[in-house]
């Protein structure tokens, strides 16, 4: 697919921006928090509610019917009263959520409290990397909408820590697992309160002037001028139909990368390792399951800082397939170790490859790609329907996985998902264009010059 031209934007210093995205990121910690602690609880959490494998599915995924819900009322409240409110609002229910779900007296307590947290995650997972993306200048824009998904795995690994220091306090253990999610969230709500707004939704609200503040602060006078400009001609020239031809490509692109990205089955791995690896390999202990959990997550955390120093050097594109094919070869790999019943430190190093890979390129360069690829009128309700396919996927991943075990076996479903792999690398070969080091005007301008 062709390249999309540099209309050559100067920028200027970008140390302004670093902040606001930070604490934007916090929302992407608690993203990963919330979804992995499920990871080590669940294994508690089953044994205290004495639960069968379909209710065991419905506990770990309560949450992500949440972030369905949370992804679709994103957009539209997010376009009314801006991305910091609707942020704000996230934060408050993360922190109800992890009391919620540490006091539930039954399963339905529990998965009540969990997809409240859910509607937060589905909100944050939309807000804060659309966010960072409408702040950042163009060649910086890859690095720092990294930091929301280096912000996930950091919550995955915290968790996974959370959890393996928590097992021998006793039966409440999961209940603390669940109500430590409550400090960074507070920590969430207080930052939020001292960052901008973005500086695109402002401009669509009439509000100029403190767009260009804010802009200027970033890229200088002279950029931030030509910056106001280019998305004044964008927000003006836009009908904001999402199912416009010049807006369809463009969505339909951010969708499949979305699917792509979990029905490869890697929240499989984030949801229920503990599961797979006491129930699939041979001489696991529950707290070498939760051992293992920990290597995981810090493997993903260095993995996903390699993707972040990458992305605006090779590229999304490049980053993306190499990382689908590399998830290929190592899925097939953990299907053959389980198949033979190899050793278990064999199934914890073909885990590590394929997490590696993924968070290299696909949990890197999905979120970025999904919060910029699409034009500014339209950004903030493409980024939520994006995001809601995103939390579909990974609920219906979530909520068939132990059935499709029990039918398939565990080697059979990972070489599905190795299949489904090698799919998504031709996707992204023949489907995908590279938007690497280009403003989010010449992102919009390039699916111009593709309308049929």
């Amino acid at each position: 697919m062709s390249t999309i031209p540099n209309t050559g934007l100067q920028e200027g210093s970008v140390y302004s921006v670093y902040l606001p995205a930070m604490v934007a990121a916090i929302g992407g910690l608690l993203f990963g928090f919330d979804t992995a602690v499920i990871n080590g609880a669940i294994v508690f959490v089953k044994q205290q509610f004495a639960l069968s494998e379909s209710q065991t599915e419905i506990a770990a995924s309560s949450l992500l019917l949440g972030c369905v819900i949370g992804a679709s009322v994103a957009a539209f409240t997010s376009d009314r009263f801006g991305r910091k409110r609707v942020l704000l609002a996230a934060s408050a229910l993360f922190t109800l959520s992890s009391i919620g779900a540490a006091l539930p007296r039954d399963l339905i307590e529990f998965a009540v409290a969990r997809l409240v947290g859910g509607v937060a995650i589905g909100i944050a997972s939309t807000l804060s990397p659309l966010y960072i993306a409408e702040i950042a200048p163009a060649k910086k824009r890859g690095l720092l909408v990294s930091l929301n998904q280096l912000a996930i795995v950091t919550g995955i690994l915290l968790s996974y820590s959370v959890n393996y220091l928590l097992t021998g306090v006793g039966p409440t253990n999961w209940r603390w697992m669940f109500a430590s999610a409550a400090v960074p969230s507070l920590a969430f709500f207080l930052t939020l309160l001292f960052i901008p707004e973005s500086p695109r939704w402002l401009m669509q609200k009439g509000r100029e002037q403190e767009a260009e503040h804010f802009l200027t602060q970033i890229v200088g006078p002279q950029a931030a001028a030509e910056e106001i400009a280019a998305i004044r001609a964008a927000i003006s020239g836009e009908s904001g139909d999402l199912l416009d031809p010049t807006f369809r490509k463009a969505l339909i692109v951010a969708i499949l990368i979305a699917l792509f990205s979990q029905f490869t089955g890697i929240n499989t791995i984030i949801y229920y390792g503990s599961l797979v690896f006491l129930e699939h390999v041979p001489h696991q202990t529950a707290s070498s399951a939760l051992w293992a959990n920990v290597i995981i997550g810090g493997i993903n955390f260095v993995a996903t800082i390699a993707g972040m120093l990458l992305i605006d050097r090779s590229g999304r594109k490049s980053l993306l397939m190499s990382a689908f094919g590399g998830m290929a070869l190592s899925l097939a790999a953990v299907s053959a170790a389980i198949y033979f019943q190899a050793l278990g430190i064999i199934v914890l190093i073909c885990i590590l490859t394929y997490v590696a890979c993924f968070a290299v390129g696909v949990g890197t360069g999905t979120w970025v790609l999904m919060a910029e690829i699409c034009p500014t009128r339209v950004r903030g309700r493409a980024m939520s329907v994006a995001t809601v396919f995103l939390w579909c996927g990974t609920l219906l991943v979530t909520l068939t996985f132990l059935s499709l075990v029990t039918v398939f076996t565990a080697a059979g479903v990972f070489l599905l998902y190795a299949v489904v792999s090698i799919a998504a690398f031709l996707f992204v070969w023949r489907g995908v264009p590279e938007t690497k080091g280009r403003t989010l005007e010449e992102i919009e301008t390039f699916w111009l010059s593709q309308r049929s």
